[in-house]
């Protein structure tokens, strides 16, 4: 059987922040590599760890947002290496304010980019990795063992169910 192309992906970011502006500049910089904004999550508090609070301070939020250029799969090791150069321009004093998880999402899965290893993560290319988070089935997402905790609570699952259903009727239009 003779391989085939695959299908193109909706990109998203799920981004961790405690500076609002900071957040807005890194978002409109990442609609440059991947299309304007097409759906924005509600801001949820991340309070599920205070890994991050000594250098990004508190309160810490996540806010997902998707993008409307659908890419291929194989874009999200550049992603993650885009995203991490938007966070370290941003930073203020050397800290992160902006911690951008950027991923895909296909008609069966939730894909993360990770620059962390993992004995469950594929490696992708230049120290990134491919982070299998959610998978879709009877009508919802569903998290697998490894994922982080915050991804296995229901609230971010609207967003996602949300965001697949757009993926669904670009893929159509990109089909035609």
């Amino acid at each position: 059987m003779q391989p085939i192309s695959a299908k193109p992906v909706k990109y998203f970011i799920g981004a961790l922040f405690s500076d609002e502006n900071r957040l807005q500049e890194a978002i409109c910089e990442a609609e440059i590599p991947f299309g304007i904004i097409d759906l924005v999550s509600d801001d949820f508090p991340f309070d599920i760890t205070d890994y991050y609070n000594a250098e990004m301070g508190t309160p810490i939020y996540r806010r997902f947002v998707s993008f409307s250029k659908l890419s291929a799969p194989d874009f999200l090791a550049k992603a993650k290496i885009l995203t991490n150069a938007i966070e370290d321009k941003l930073k203020l004093h050397g800290q992160r304010k902006v911690n951008l998880d950027v991923g895909y999402i296909d008609y069966d899965k939730v894909v993360l980019a990770s620059a962390k290893y993992g004995i469950h993560k594929v490696y992708l290319t230049q120290g990134i990795y491919a982070d299998l988070t959610l998978h879709y089935s009877k009508g919802r997402y569903q998290p697998y063992d490894w994922a982080f905790q915050d991804f296995k609570r229901d609230v971010y699952l609207p967003f996602f169910l949300k965001m697949r259903e757009i993926y669904k009727r670009q893929s159509k239009l990109y089909a035609s």
